[in-house]
């Protein structure tokens, strides 16, 4: 397993941190850990972005000529 050091955090970041931890029950460490581990699996918004897009029609889809029932809703 590596090893990091991250030097130069806010004193706001490292006790909200500190106070999130204290809820779940981890040290800060664990806490830290846990954290890289969850954000590192996650999909990427540019990744998500791309996939809805590739979802989406390139053509506008034209509206039906038909006119449509409101009460075939129901």
């Amino acid at each position: 397993m590596a090893n990091l050091t991250i030097r130069n955090i806010d004193d706001d970041v490292v006790f909200a941190l500190k106070k999130r931890a204290r809820r779940n029950h981890r040290s800060l460490e664990a806490e830290l850990r846990d954290i890289l581990t969850v954000m590192s699996r996650k999909p990427q918004m540019k990744f998500l972005a791309e996939r809805v897009a590739s979802m989406t029609p390139r053509q506008p889809i034209a509206p039906s000529s038909q006119p449509r029932d409101p009460r075939a809703a129901l």
